[in-house]
This record gives C-alpha cells, structure tokens and sequence, in this order.
C-alpha cells in the first residue's frame, strides 16, 4: 500500500507563490508516476502536472510557466506555485499511478487566492 499526505496550502493573494508537498510512504517502489491535481468548489477535479519515474514532467495548459513539479530523491515531490491566480482557488491533490494496482490518492491541501 502506498500512503500520500499533502501539506503547503493556504491562504495568498494574487501573484504570490505557494509551494506544495507530497510525502510518500509504505510501497513507493510501486510508484510510477506521481501528479497533482486540483478541484475548485463546483467544479470537476482536474489535472495539473505529473512527474514520471525518469524525472520528466507535463503540465496542463493553464498552469504551464507558472507551476513547477520537482521531487527529491527519496519519497516528496513538490509543487512551486507562482503568480497564483484566484482561479488557482481549488483542494489539491497528490496522486500516485500505480499501474495495475492502480491509483492512490492524498487527503488534500486547500489553496485559496484572493483577488
């Protein structure tokens, strides 16, 4: 089994940063792609970025430039936020592929950007 807590949200204002993270534990060796994702009050979760095991990355259209994915070498992987956006207003999650085990998921940091 594999468990993701999230911390890093909070409460900013508009064009400030926030760095969000991602603390793997239990069978990470299973892991093979880690992603955020995110979802705004009324809305559809999501998908912001995603990093795969050999370090590559991709972002969704509205955050590109803005977020950075990053992990270090053992169990965290991160989320720079920049020049946030009250439409960057949304609980984000962090979630592991596991393949064929399928997926986990974080209980959830709130991000809220005034305007």
């Amino acid at each position: 089994q594999v468990q993701l807590v999230e911390s890093g949200g909070g409460l900013v204002q508009a064009g400030e940063s926030l760095r969000l993270s991602c603390v793997a534990s239990g069978s990470i060796f299973s892991i093979n792609f880690m992603n955020w994702y995110r979802q705004a009050p009324g809305k559809q979760r999501e998908w912001v970025a995603v990093i795969t095991r050999g370090g590559g990355t991709n972002y969704a259209d509205s955050v590109k430039g803005r977020f950075t994915i990053s992990r270090d070498n053992k169990n965290v992987v991160y989320l720079q936020m920049n020049s946030l956006k009250p439409e960057d207003t949304a609980v984000y999650y962090c979630n592991a592929d596991l393949g064929h085990l399928g997926h986990r998921w974080g209980q959830g940091t709130q991000v809220t950007v005034s305007s």
